[in-house]
C-alpha cells in the first residue's frame, strides 16, 4: 500500500485523504474532447452535478476553458461568463457539495471563490499562465491543485521531451511548492499532469512511478480519465474508453493517488471502494 498524505482543509473542515475522493468534471465548453462531459445548458449542468453527487463524487470540478491539444483560444471573458454561470448555479441548488474552479486565470478563480463559493483552485498551468495566480492563492487561503504541464494546450505535444520525466517533474514542483509554502500556502495538491505535454511513455511512467510524488508529502491527483492514452493506446475512441479508465485509476489508487479526477463518477467511487478493501483486507 503506498503512502497517502492525511488532509486537507477546506473552509475550516479537514477533508481527509487517507481514503481517496473522487473530483467529477463538468465541462461548460462546447469542445471538451469527451463529447458527454459537454454541459452547456443550465439544466444540463444543474442535472449533471446532482447525478454525480448522487453517485458519491466528494467535489465538482468545473471548467469553461478546453485544454484538449489544439484547441483554440477561449478571451477572459467568454471564459469568465460560461464558469461564473455554472458555479453560480451549481452552489445555489447543491450547496453542500464541494466546488472547484477549473482555470488558470487569477480573476476568474478569485471571482468564483469570493463570489459563488468555489473552494478549490484547479490550475492546469501550475501559476506559469498567470503571475498573479500564487498570491491569489495566498490571499484565498483555498486548497491549491497545481498542475504539470510542458508548453500550452496549443504546443503541449509539440515533441514533448524529458531527461526523465518523473524526475523533472519532481524538481519542477519542488520549486513551486518552496515558493508557495514560503507565501504561507499549505494545501496544496499535485497533479503530474498526464496527456499535458506528454508522450504516451511519458504518462504510462508517470502512472508506474506515482508514488514519488508523494515524497513532498502532499496528495496526489490523477486525471487520466478518457484520455487519449487510453483511447489511443487501444485503437477506440473517447467513449469507449470507460473500462481502459477503470484499469488505470486502480493503477492510480494502488500508487498512492488521493484525488480521482473523473468523467464517470460512480465507476470511479466502486474503483475506489474495491482498492481500499484490498489495502484494508490485512492479507500479507
Amino acid at each position: 500500500m503506498s503512502f497517502r498524505p492525511g488532509f486537507i482543509n477546506i473552509r475550516g473542515r479537514l477533508i481527509d485523504l487517507s481514503v481517496p475522493r473522487v473530483m467529477g468534471i463538468i465541462n461548460v465548453t462546447p469542445d471538451s474532447f469527451y463529447g458527454k462531459s459537454r454541459y452547456t445548458r443550465d439544466d444540463e449542468i444543474v442535472n449533471a452535478a446532482f447525478r454525480m453527487m448522487e453517485e458519491g463524487a466528494d467535489f465538482i470540478d468545473v471548467g469553461g476553458y478546453s485544454s484538449r491539444p489544439g484547441a483554440p483560444d477561449v478571451t477572459p471573458g467568454e471564459e469568465r461568463e460560461r464558469v461564473i454561470n455554472a458555479v453560480r448555479l451549481i452552489s445555489r441548488e447543491l450547496p453542500e457539495i464541494v466546488l472547484s474552479v477549473d482555470t488558470f486565470r487569477s480573476g476568474i478563480a478569485r471571482e468564483a471563490v469570493l463570489e459563488y463559493g468555489a473552494a478549490i483552485i484547479n490550475d492546469i498551468s501550475g501559476g506559469e499562465a498567470d503571475q498573479a495566480m500564487f498570491s491569489t492563492v495566498e490571499k484565498l487561503r483555498v486548497p491549491y491543485v497545481i498542475m504539470h504541464m510542458q508548453g500550452t494546450p496549443g504546443t503541449m505535444q509539440n515533441n514533448p521531451s524529458y531527461d526523465n520525466v518523473v524526475a523533472d517533474i519532481l524538481k519542477w514542483f519542488g520549486e513551486r511548492i518552496h515558493r508557495l509554502t514560503s507565501m504561507g500556502v499549505n494545501d496544496i495538491i499535485l497533479d503530474p499532469g498526464i496527456g499535458f505535454g506528454k508522450t504516451a511513455e511519458h504518462n504510462f511512467l508517470i502512472l508506474k512511478n506515482l508514488g514519488d510524488f508523494a515524497v513532498a508529502g502532499l496528495p496526489v491527483m490523477a486525471g487520466v480519465s478518457r484520455k487519449s492514452v487510453i483511447w489511443k493506446t487501444l485503437g477506440i475512441d473517447p467513449g469507449e474508453a470507460l473500462n481502459g479508465t477503470t484499469v488505470l485509476h486502480t493503477i492510480a489508487l494502488l500508487n498512492g493517488a488521493s484525488i480521482l479526477r473523473v468523467h464517470d463518477v460512480k465507476e470511479a467511487v466502486e474503483a475506489v471502494k474495491l482498492v481500499e478493501r484490498i489495502n484494508n483486507s490485512g492479507i500479507r
